[in-house]
């Protein structure tokens, strides 16, 4: 299993790690809202909350839909902007849009991570030494 890490930042910075293995198998099976223990994805001493991701395909984790992929109608909210090409914004517009699960498996490509404690080293070095 093969996964991009995207790891945001308490000062609104983001850098990006890509996982294999040990590492992208400590996330299998996690859900949006877990939160994830650094020391697992080679980053010793953070600690990550899980708050989105994307498939293979590109459509984005949600949370609450427990099927690898599902067909919703979506208002504003996540995998909806409100504008669709020509369309103008309108208020109370519906449409149904493609998401995926809010678990982690096989067929996620992106995973978002957001730091809640930083360990010793600063996050550049240690996602520069991955890569």
């Amino acid at each position: 299993m093969e996964l991009k890490l995207v790891l945001g930042t308490k000062d609104g910075k983001s850098y990006q790690k890509e996982v294999k293995d040990a590492a992208a198998e400590a996330l299998h099976n996690k859900v949006i809202g877990d939160t994830v223990s650094g020391e697992e994805l080679g980053f010793p001493g953070y600690e990550f909350l899980i708050t989105g991701g994307s498939d293979k395909c590109g459509f984005p984790m949600r949370k609450g839909i427990q099927a690898a992929r599902k067909r919703i109608i979506a208002g504003k909210s996540v995998g909806f902007s409100g504008l669709d090409r020509n369309k103008k914004k309108q208020p109370g517009l519906l449409n149904k849009k493609t998401v995926c699960g809010e678990r982690i498996s096989k067929i996620i490509h992106q995973v978002n991570l957001k730091v809640l404690k930083e360990g010793s080293q600063p996050l550049v070095e240690e996602a520069a030494k991955g890569q």
